[in-house]
C-alpha cells in the first residue's frame, strides 16, 4: 500500500498496548501524523485505524495485525468514501482477502462508518503476486 501504513500500524500497536490512561496520547499522536498527509491519505489511514479495531471485534480472528487495503486492486476515495474491494487482511501467519466502505470525516481524521466483508484465506503462493510477505 503506501510507506506511511508500517509505520502507522506500528503506532496503532502500540496504543493498543498502552491502553487506559494513555489512549488520549496515542489519539493525540495518531492525529498529529494524519494531519501531516494528504487528504485521500489520510482517508486511508483513518479507515485502515477503524477497520482494525472493528474486524478484531467482528471476526473470530485472533492476531490482526495489518491491514493492506490495496494488494489485489487499487482503493478508491472519492467524496469521503474509501471503497477497498481489494484489500487483504493479516491475522497471526495467515492472509485473508477483504472488501471494504468506509465513510471519513470532512477533514478525513476520523472513520464515521467501516461495513466490511471478510474473504477466504489468500494462498501463500498468491502471496508475492499482491505484495503480501509472511
Amino acid at each position: 500500500m503506501r510507506i506511511i501504513s508500517y509505520f502507522f500500524m506500528m503506532l496503532v500497536a502500540a496504543g493498543a498496548a498502552m491502553g487506559g490512561a494513555n489512549d488520549a496520547f496515542a489519539d493525540a499522536s495518531m492525529d498529529r501524523v494524519l494531519e501531516k498527509l494528504d487528504p485521500e491519505e489520510r482517508a486511508h489511514q483513518a479507515c485502515s485505524l477503524r477497520g482494525l479495531d472493528a474486524i478484531r471485534k467482528g471476526t473470530h480472528l485472533k492476531a490482526i495485525d495489518r491491514l493492506k487495503t490495496s494488494s489485489r486492486s487499487l482503493a478508491t476515495f472519492k467524496d469521503n468514501v474509501v471503497m477497498a474491494n481489494g484489500a487483504a487482511l493479516r491475522a497471526g501467519k495467515h492472509w485473508y482477502a477483504l472488501t471494504y466502505k468506509c465513510t471519513v470525516s470532512d477533514d478525513q481524521m476520523k472513520a464515521k462508518t467501516f461495513d466490511f466483508k471478510l474473504g477466504a484465506e489468500i494462498p501463500e503462493d498468491k502471496w508475492e503476486d499482491f505484495g503480501l510477505w509472511k
